[in-house]
């Protein structure tokens, strides 16, 4: 899979996540909301909820914690409206970036962006100006450790999954969005999950091989990242592992 996924910034810095565990359950609840408020609150008939509450669970989220935002979506309790947009852009190094948003102030959320963006060498785009190198798929990371690969294979394809790959120490399992929650319930009862979400997978990516450039952009993306009204930062950065170790030092 072109570019760095999510997980292999979490592989990466993971006691920098860890410190930031409130600001990801902030985002994981803020989605359980709208995904609630667009579709209902039953779980088992809202794939998106679904989905929301599968990687709130995985970063032990508690489930009356849950429960009150899937009800502020519901409008049994009250809660923030929030607006869903997708930002486009381009970081430095030509390397494309979409920001899946929710935001109760549009403005505010949008200047802040474009000023991150254009400080740190980027700048924002029209809509459509990257989304084309993009495709919606779900991600499941499964532990290594233990695990017959050909076994593994079979039940994940069985289960609807489109590709496995062996990562070394992992391997990534790609479904269709449509088939993500199917799969992950399937591996879950035989196999350790490290992470799972859907993600915008790239296309084509871009290469980023020297140290200091790879800091240089990894300081962009990391402040998109952890904008409070940013849910997803993806990109099409392709950083080799060891780099990528070393940013994590």
């Amino acid at each position: 899979m072109a570019g760095h996924s999510k997980w292999a910034n979490i592989k990466h810095r993971k006691a920098a996540q860890d410190s930031k565990r409130a600001k990801v359950w902030t985002k994981l609840l803020k989605e359980i909301t709208v995904a609630a408020r667009t579709s209902g609150g039953d779980i088992e008939s809202n794939p998106r909820l679904r989905t929301a509450v599968i990687a709130a669970r995985a970063v032990n989220v508690p489930n009356d914690t849950l429960n009150r935002a899937i009800k502020k979506g519901t409008g049994e309790l009250e809660g923030v409206n929030y607006e869903e947009i997708v930002y486009e852009g381009y970081g430095p190094f030509g390397v494309a970036i979409m920001l899946e948003v929710l935001t109760d102030n549009k403005q505010r959320t949008v200047a802040e962006i474009r000023h991150l963006l254009s400080k740190h060498g980027g700048n924002l785009g029209e809509t459509g100006s990257v989304n084309w190198n993009f495709t919606r798929k779900g991600n499941i990371i499964v532990d290594a450790e233990g695990v017959d690969e050909d076994e593994l294979m079979m039940e994940a394809l069985e289960a609807g999954a489109e590709d496995i790959s062996n990562e070394g120490d992992s391997f990534t399992v790609l479904t269709d969005p449509n088939a993500f929650n199917d799969v992950h319930e399937a591996l879950k009862e035989n196999f350790k999950i490290l992470n799972a979400d859907i993600e915008q997978v790239p296309g084509t990516s871009v290469k980023i091989d020297d140290l200091e450039d790879a800091r240089k952009y990894m300081k962009l993306f990391d402040l998109l990242d952890d904008h409070e009204d940013v849910q997803n930062a993806w990109d099409n950065s392709d950083i080799p592992e060891e780099i990528m170790e070393q940013l994590g030092e």
